[in-house]
């Protein structure tokens, strides 16, 4: 776990779709006036120098973020999320992306708050740097699912919990159902959005399970792939053709809008059209 580095990977389209999905979560959070607590378990260093030598190494961000920050038929859902990236490039060149701490903080409203948990030594240190002094930023380093037990459920009882993990290690899959099923016994009316990848969809398809046998209700699942899994198109073997996100009560109607926005994201990001979104129920009321 300790290995894994973002930066390698920031600003790919599966960043894309996860920080397009977060904006919408923490909108529909926004429509009400009560404050909100967002807990992320897998927070990383924040922000990241697209040119750095990590992230140069394979350039990822060329075929996600780089495809759409300026492009002007975007949907008015994907609106927010790509005025969060051009005002942290003023220039007009494409050189720092947001990761998801970054894209939540600039959200907040004066009376809520988010937690930021991070393992990582090196990324803790520079990431409770950015929020030094930060009354609204809570930073811990300590592992993801264990915040999740000390700090559910949040004091104002309403909020987003995003499960980001590295899936670097064995099992992460069904860690992940665990800690989940877990979380939602303390705090069965929070939001949770889960990001997985799809690397290796009969693991998916064995995650898909596990989850829905947590009696767990209302699970919308997103997903998104931009390349086929196999043949000469496919990417590296491990690398990802695609991800998803599971989201647990969703708010009102996110089911209709994400259709639309994934839709575009897939047109936009799909080598040759080759990609495919998806929107459906994987547990119903």
């Amino acid at each position: 776990m300790l290995s894994y580095r973002h930066l390698f990977h920031a600003g790919n389209f599966a960043d894309v779709f996860k920080h397009a999905l977060l904006v919408r979560l923490l909108a529909a959070l926004a429509r009400k006036a009560k404050p909100y607590c967002y807990l992320d378990t897998h927070a990383g260093t924040g922000r990241y120098d697209l040119a750095h030598a990590w992230a140069q190494k394979a350039r990822e961000f060329e075929h996600g973020i780089a495809r759409v920050w300026q492009r002007a038929d975007v949907p008015a859902a994907l609106a927010e999320y790509l005025a969060l990236v051009r005002a942290g490039n003023p220039d007009g060149v494409l050189r720092r992306y947001p990761g998801s701490p970054c894209i939540a903080r600039a959200l907040l409203r004066p009376g809520d708050r988010m937690v930021l948990a991070e393992l990582n030594r090196a990324d803790f240190a520079e990431l409770a740097e950015h929020f030094a002094g930060d009354r609204q930023v809570q930073v811990r380093r300590m592992d993801g699912f264990e915040a999740l037990g000390a700090f559910l459920p949040p004091q104002e009882r309403r909020g987003l919990v995003l499960i980001d993990s590295s899936f670097d290690r064995a099992g992460e899959f069904a860690r992940i159902a665990a800690a989940l099923a877990g979380a939602y016994r303390r705090w069965a009316t929070g939001v949770y959005a889960v990001w997985y990848p799809i690397a290796a969809p009969p693991a998916v398809r064995r995650f898909e399970r596990e989850v829905a046998e947590t009696g767990i209700r209302r699970i919308l699942q997103l997903e998104l792939t931009v390349a086929p899994e196999r043949g000469a198109d496919a990417p590296p073997a491990g690398r990802m053709h695609g991800c998803g996100m599971l989201v647990v009560n969703p708010p009102w109607r996110l089911d209709e809008e994400a259709g639309p926005l994934l839709d575009w994201l897939r047109g936009a990001l799909a080598q040759d059209g080759r990609g495919a979104s998806a929107v459906r129920w994987l547990v119903p009321e």
